[in-house]
């Protein structure tokens, strides 16, 4: 039942970033974020109906959501100059972790007050609340839009980097694996995932499983590394950033980051069998989590720094 999320994610990640490098991240999100709010408000009514009927609706959850992250991919080269997009990335992921903190710790509480169905409901209204507010207020490229300055739209322009790839037709598929940057990021992608997500999932389950903890010292415990998620990432990508404006290579930059990305968290989960109490485990997890968001400064932002004119499609695929 977890995995079902995947499933359909896996699918709409390299249609979603397609859909956005052509026709704009704004008409693409937005039809995402419609999507996956309606799936959330369907899930407790279709578990009541079959575990069949719940599985779909979890696939269809992530389809929606599988779109969100090769769509901000499109943004990002476009409206962040080359020297700031680590710093975007921080800020834009901060607000991703922060979700996750918010969720853990309210979700509890309201469904102590309007129940199960009721909890899903307002999660559900949260998302067309945003919606209403993004079609109203953001534009997929800065030239559209009609609230920015002169000086910052030419700040913006003449700091977009060059996409490697030629020409005007999007790049094939043998073009694409032919190239190592291409599967470096793929892998970076798949072990940071691997991570990222099983703690995700796990976290609340570990805590009561193994220290017998209540399901609200279980959010409190589970939201605490992802609130130091959030900030650590801004501090990371704003880190980089500074060391690209003091002279040091984008890719030396990059590869820095994504080594303590990856031997941080790696160090700290090998001392997690080495604690005895919860708040031990907790503090473990915060320095995984917290070192882990340098991933965001690392490969995450390298995608856009090799083919920003194809950010959505290859971050999707």
């Amino acid at each position: 039942m977890q995995s079902s999320f995947l499933w359909g994610y896996v699918f709409s990640s390299m249609v979603g970033g397609a859909l956005a490098d052509r026709y704009g991240g704004k008409k693409v999100m937005a039809g995402a974020a419609a999507l996956w709010s309606l799936a959330t408000f369907l899930t407790p009514w279709a578990a009541s109906q079959s575990a069949t009927m719940l599985l779909a609706v979890r696939v269809l959850f992530g389809v929606a959501e599988g779109v969100a992250f090769p769509t901000m991919s499109t943004f990002l080269p476009k409206w962040f100059p080359t020297h700031e997009r680590a710093t975007a990335v921080g800020l834009s992921m901060g607000g991703f972790h922060l979700g996750n903190v918010v969720s853990f710790l309210a979700t509890p509480i309201i469904m102590s007050h309007i129940g199960l169905a009721g909890t899903f409901a307002f999660f559900a209204s949260l998302g067309y609340l945003w919606l209403s507010v993004w079609l109203l207020n953001v534009e997929s490229d800065p030239i559209d839009s009609r609230t920015i300055s002169k000086s910052e739209l030419q700040l913006i322009l003449a700091g977009r980097s060059k996409s490697k790839v030629k020409g005007s037709k999007s790049p094939s598929l043998r073009e694409v694996f032919s190239k190592m940057e291409m599967w470096a990021i793929i892998v970076a992608n798949v072990i940071n995932n691997w991570g990222y997500f099983v703690l995700l999932s796990w976290m609340p389950v570990y805590f009561k499983t193994v220290y017998n903890v209540n399901l609200k010292q279980a959010a409190w415990f589970s939201a605490i590394p992802w609130g130091v998620m959030a900030l650590s990432g801004y501090v990371a990508g704003a880190s980089a950033d500074f060391m690209i404006k003091s002279g040091l290579s984008i890719v030396r930059v990059r590869k820095i980051m994504q080594s303590i990305g990856f031997i941080g968290p790696g160090v700290s989960l090998l001392c997690l069998r080495f604690a005895q109490t919860p708040s031990a485990a907790a503090v473990i997890m915060t320095a995984a989590l917290g070192l882990s968001s340098c991933s965001q400064a690392g490969y995450f932002c390298n995608v856009q720094d090799i083919a920003p004119k194809y950010a959505g499609s290859l971050h999707g695929m």
